[in-house]
């Protein structure tokens, strides 16, 4: 038996040499980026959500209008999903409101207790004088 030696392939800086050949008349494909952590995001909200539950409910009142009730149901899911999130953004908004009203008061006790230490500090250093 031979010892071989591992062969050490040098990096490629472009992916030139990794594109697909064709007959020659291939034109180069533009990619869409739009992966993101392996996931394809089709959906990229331009409204808010209050804004996407009132246009959900006004497409479904217009859907049932016309009598198309499988649309309208489609509609009004459409509508809770995202009354859905706008409830839970106003819980996660009352508890950080609530979170930082709790710090405030937590400061502005340390900070009255190191106002009265350092008053009483300076009231101890008038005496002695």
């Amino acid at each position: 038996m031979r010892n071989r030696r591992v062969r050490r392939f040098r990096h490629r800086s472009s992916d030139r040499m990794h594109q697909s050949r064709s007959n020659g008349d291939d034109k180069h494909r533009i990619r869409p980026q739009t992966f993101s952590n392996g996931r394809m995001r089709n959906f990229k909200p331009q409204q808010s959500a209050e804004k996407l539950v009132e246009k959900y409910n006004l497409l479904a009142k217009e859907a049932l209008s016309s009598g198309d009730k499988v649309l309208s149901e489609n509609y009004y899911q459409h509508a809770d999903h995202f009354t859905r999130i706008v409830v839970e953004k106003d819980i996660h908004r009352k508890q950080n409101a609530a979170q930082n009203i709790q710090e405030d008061q937590k400061k502005e006790t340390k900070t009255s207790a190191l106002d009265q230490n350092s008053l009483s500090e300076n009231t101890d250093n008038d005496n002695k004088k």
